[in-house]
C-alpha cells in the first residue's frame, strides 16, 4: 500500500535523537495508529509500549531484536516485529523511510 485514505494526521512531528529520527502519527477510523518516519544514518535504541511492526519503505539498516545476540540485515521492502514492553537497537546505513504499526 503506497497511501492511506480517510485518516487523521498529527500536525506536530515526533522528533528524537536531536532531529535524526522524525515521525508523524496517523490515526485510522477504526482506532488503529501508525507512524510514518525518516531515520538519518546513525545508531539508535527504542523502547516499545505496544507490539510494533516496522515496515521499511527505503533504506538499509541492521536491527538487534530483544533477547537476541545477532543483528539482522534489513532493506527496502522488509519488515520486522518487536514485542511490547521491550527495546530494540538499529544501525542505519542510509536514510531510511519507515512505517510503524502499533498492534
Amino acid at each position: 500500500m503506497t497511501e492511506f485514505n480517510n485518516v487523521t494526521v498529527q500536525k506536530e512531528a515526533n522528533i528524537y535523537f536531536q532531529g535524526k529520527v522524525v515521525s508523524t502519527l496517523i490515526s485510522f477510523p477504526n482506532g488503529s495508529k501508525k507512524t510514518l518516519g525518516v531515520m538519518q544514518i546513525g545508531e539508535y535504541e527504542f523502547n516499545t509500549e505496544q507490539k510494533e511492526i516496522m515496515e521499511i519503505m527505503s533504506g538499509k539498516l541492521d536491527v538487534l531484536l530483544p533477547n537476541k545476540s545477532e543483528w539482522i540485515k534489513i532493506k527496502s521492502g522488509d519488515s520486522f516485529e518487536v514485542q511490547k514492553n521491550s527495546s530494540f537497537k538499529l544501525k542505519i546505513y542510509e536514510i531510511t523511510n519507515y512505517c510503524c504499526e502499533y498492534v
